[in-house]
């Protein structure tokens, strides 16, 4: 047996496991069903839910909002982790700065965010930009900080440009660990928006979530939960694989 199926196997077994006991609490009634619905009521809801287009038109907010909150992170941690790491000097006195920053709970600062943003999907999008830059930038510090440098002087000796650098060398030797600070801020991101959209907000899949709980709609919010959890595991296997394959043809290369 080998050890993916071994690791699938019990991660199947943990879901099974936790569907048995959610269902076997709510049909002994040791949890009210106003906090625990039956897990065939929740699937009832959310099938009700799926064929309904205002469940599509919150979706489509959330993941447009989702969508430009991780192109602005992408673009802005990876940008200013290279330049951060063109000088030794700067790396060591502003990587743990990040860092430092990165501990900060910014969901202190989301009063900020709708004070400027406003309560739409502007101030989400300002907000998990902001939180997954952090990640980002410090996995592209150090992917690129710890380039080999005989690569990086063979490359300048055969007369590379910066571009030509970064591209074949630089690059090549830090997308594993940029590929993790790439999944990781995407769902940081996911889970700000979400937040900040339960928070304060008139749209998504958040504010619904937090809209079910307000009319004390008990089903309706778990299903609106569970298609997210469904929706982040798809995502989370599709990343990981990702990210495997890569670190898979940076191994090969070498």
């Amino acid at each position: 047996m080998s050890a993916g199926f071994a690791q699938r196997a019990i991660q199947l077994a943990f879901l099974i496991l936790a569907g048995g006991a959610w269902y076997a609490l709510t049909q002994a009634r040791v949890v009210s069903p106003l906090f625990l619905p039956p897990p065939q009521a929740v699937y009832a809801t959310l099938t009700r839910l799926l064929a309904t287009p205002q469940f599509w038109s919150a979706v489509q907010v959330t993941l447009t909002t989702i969508a430009k909150a991780y192109g602005i992170a992408i673009v802005s941690g990876v940008f200013v982790g290279y330049l951060i790491t063109r000088s030794r000097f700067w790396t060591d006195v502003l990587e743990p700065v990040i860092a430092g920053l990165f501990t900060i709970p910014i969901t202190l600062f989301f009063p900020l965010f709708i004070l400027f943003f406003g309560i739409g999907p502007a101030s989400k999008v300002a907000y998990g930009a902001t939180y997954g830059f952090f990640p980002i930038a410090l996995n592209t510090i150090a992917g690129l900080a710890h380039a080999d440098e005989r690569y990086l002087r063979a490359a300048r000796s055969m007369g590379a440009s910066g571009f030509d650098t970064f591209r074949h060398v630089l690059l090549p030797g830090a997308l594993p660990v940029l590929l993790t600070g790439l999944r990781v801020g995407f769902f940081i991101c996911f889970a700000s928006v979400l937040g900040g959209e339960a928070l304060s907000s008139i749209a998504g899949v958040g504010r619904n979530i937090a809209l079910s709980a307000e009319l004390m709609e008990s089903a309706r919010m778990y299903a609106w939960i569970a298609f997210v959890i469904c929706t982040a595991v798809t995502l989370n296997f599709l990343m990981t694989f990702i990210e495997n394959r890569a670190a898979s043809y940076e191994a090969a290369e070498r």
